[in-house]
């Protein structure tokens, strides 16, 4: 059986860099201009199964299917991460943003990319319709914070227009498939996604918050570990045991994302909100609440018989009873 492994991985994507024994990475020359630092998805085939002892190629595709689902190669023109056997180009993910560094980017730091997107007047870097789509429900959702967001886009506009044109084309390409591996398609699969219920289970669970641009949060946390040195007293035994109680708190205590736990809500709703009433009203509406009455007239059985005063003046046997 094969390891597929975060370990594993790293292992065979670094064999794979390897300069004499891996996959020749070289620049390619195209129509006017160069694409530096590619590999084709072909050379990536055959060489997993010539040094993973593989004999069926679809096996090989798999495996660097998986390794590409978590952003460690990617092709330089697709924001679907996967690999095919064939002359597609693609390209090795520096060790900066490789998985095992624990990444959760936050919102803000997106917001910070897709606004960045939008000022280079790249044909490479302009927004698909999905990521046009998310720059503006951030910028919604930042309202208050978007001149922050603004600036912080531009300042790192102006440090990478200072970087070498190889350089800054491939480091737009290997950021572009960090966020494509934690903002993915619609359609495609999260691998970086941690289900609710099994983040209460863990206790000291290994993700790790970080920036991915250096961000500093704006509020501090006036928890007693978290407070300014300098207000800091000699401590009592009562104190101490505080602190105690409140550390062991902390240990038991399960943290969620606010934006995992809504996402999760806005799924639950969005899958049984034709079944709510409260979310979706029911056709036809209530006639005891609104002037519509289809509900009386659907509620009306084919097979009842209405029977109206002239009628049973009519009838022999009718007049008979009412006289």
């Amino acid at each position: 059986e094969t390891c597929v492994s975060k370990g594993c991985i790293e292992e065979i994507v670094t064999r794979i860099q390897d300069e004499t024994e891996g996959v020749p990475v070289r620049t390619v020359k195209s129509f006017l201009t160069k694409i530096p630092s590619v590999v084709t998805g072909a050379d990536i085939v055959q060489w997993l199964m010539k040094n993973l002892a593989i004999e069926d190629p679809a096996e090989a595709i798999h495996i660097g299917s998986l390794i590409a689902a978590q952003g460690y190669l990617f092709p330089i023109s697709d924001h679907v991460l996967s690999l095919k056997d064939d002359g597609t180009f693609y390209r090795f993910q520096a060790p900066y943003f490789w998985p095992s560094n624990c990444w959760e980017p936050e919102n803000t730091d997106y917001a910070i990319y897709l606004c960045k997107r939008t000022m280079q007047n790249k044909t490479r870097l302009e927004l698909a319709d999905y990521e046009a789509e998310n720059l503006a429900r951030l910028q919604r959702a930042f309202t208050r914070k978007w001149e922050f967001v603004f600036m912080q886009a531009e300042a790192q506009v102006k440090i990478d227009t200072k970087k070498d044109r190889i350089e800054r084309k491939i480091l737009d390409s290997q950021e572009r498939a960090f966020w494509d591996v934690h903002r993915p398609v619609p359609g495609c699969v999260n691998v970086t996604e941690m289900d609710i219920r099994k983040c209460r289970r863990m206790k000291n669970p290994q993700r790790v918050k970080k920036s991915v641009y250096g961000l500093i949060e704006e509020g501090q946390s006036q928890s007693p570990v978290h407070r300014p040195s300098q207000l800091a007293r000699k401590g009592t035994k009562e104190d101490v045991e505080k602190e105690i109680v409140f550390l062991n708190s902390q240990l038991d205590r399960h943290c969620i994302k606010v934006s995992k736990v809504a996402e999760s809500l806005m799924t639950y709703t969005e899958q049984y909100q034709e079944y709510d009433p409260f979310v979706v009203s029911p056709e036809p509406s209530n006639p005891w609440t609104s002037d519509d009455l289809s509900f009386w007239d659907l509620e009306v059985s084919p097979f009842s018989c209405k029977i109206t005063f002239s009628d049973r003046e009519r009838n022999m046997m009718g007049n008979d009873n009412l006289l």
